[in-house]
């Protein structure tokens, strides 16, 4: 068996963790998930590709994943996801339109 790592937004953990077999932890990983998760599944995956479509070369999947869990309101609140990345003004309003969408 072959394992994989890769960054994961909470929607999509959400959905992996009902497909894993027994109850070993499960209900506490689903609360604490459904507490904290704020999109669903299919607006995750839209809003992935949707960031995804900016093209933006700095933007690495950890990012993603962070930007989709957070969904920050401001400027500052990116800059904070990407402390080893600086973002010009442009590309930070361009992640800021889409974001709201989803809100």
């Amino acid at each position: 068996m072959k394992i994989e790592m890769k960054p994961m937004s909470m929607p999509e953990a959400k959905k992996l963790v009902e497909t894993v077999e027994g109850e070993d932890g499960k209900k506490e990983i689903r609360d604490f998930l459904k507490k904290f998760t704020k999109l669903k599944e299919k607006e995750a995956e839209e809003m992935r590709r949707e960031l995804e479509a900016l093209g933006l070369m700095k933007i690495k999947e950890e990012h993603l994943v962070k930007v989709i869990d957070l969904l920050p309101e401001d400027a500052s609140d990116i800059n904070k996801i990407f402390v080893d990345v600086g973002l010009n003004e442009d590309e930070i309003n361009k992640m800021l339109e889409i974001i709201k969408r989803y809100r």
